[in-house]
């Protein structure tokens, strides 16, 4: 019986030190976010007021309309780039805050996503 219960006790303090480990990585990951999403707006927010003095600074309906254009090209392609590597921050967030469980939840059969 007292075997049982310092198992008991180990695995509960093993629960808590990878739900501490967790904790931090999932908070790391977080942090990554959200500096990459502030970063992207400021370099929105400068992309966009370039473009617009460009395009008020167009002499020609024709430049007007090319200016707006490649800004609307680059703008798109921006955005799905940034997208991409946000999905990318998200997963590896999720991945470092798993990676403390799986040792224990090995231990029931569960695997730990790719």
């Amino acid at each position: 019986m007292m075997k049982s219960f310092e198992e008991f006790q180990s695995f509960g303090k093993d629960g808590f030190e990878a739900y501490v480990a967790s904790s931090k990585a999932m908070t790391s990951g977080f942090q990554a976010i959200a500096q990459e999403a502030a970063e992207y707006s400021r370099k929105s927010f400068e992309k966009g007021t370039a473009a617009f003095e460009k395009l008020s600074a167009s002499k020609s309906l024709d430049k007007a309309l090319e200016a707006q254009q490649t800004f609307a090209k680059e703008s798109y392609e921006s955005m799905v780039a940034q997208m991409t590597k946000m999905n990318e921050l998200y997963i590896a967030a999720a991945k470092d805050a798993f990676k403390p469980f799986e040792a224990s939840l090995a231990a029931f059969g569960v695997k730990a996503p790719k």
